[in-house]
């Protein structure tokens, strides 16, 4: 004679096995992306203002890195925590994208 199953070998046998959703899973994923952007703005943002209260401390604070020339009070007023004169940013920002680009380039060279 055969022992019958226990129910909660019954029960574990007919468990549904759930699998995520693509859809939810991809949204999931860009709640995750977006989270991660956001902390890392906010976390970049706190330097910053960290990096400006030391120039303040020092007596540096106003003074461009790049070139030491006095940065426009308007746009320190505009962004308190600058640390570049309007010239030398937008040159940083110029180099910045162009190493981007280069670096783009070379990833799709090696993929290739």
């Amino acid at each position: 004679m055969t022992k019958a199953p226990s129910i909660k070998a019954l029960g574990d046998s007919i468990r549904i096995q759930q699998f995520a959703d693509p859809a939810d899973m991809t949204q999931e994923s860009a709640e995750r992306d977006v989270a991660v952007q956001l902390l890392d703005r906010e976390s970049a943002l706190s330097r910053q203002l960290r990096a400006a209260i030391e120039r303040i401390a020092d007596g540096s604070y106003g003074l461009c890195l790049e070139c030491e020339e006095e940065i426009a009070p308007k746009r320190l007023k505009a962004i308190p925590w600058a640390e570049r004169c309007i010239g030398c940013q937008e040159k940083a920002d110029g180099s910045s994208s162009q190493r981007g680009r280069m670096s783009n380039s070379e990833d799709w060279a090696e993929a290739a």
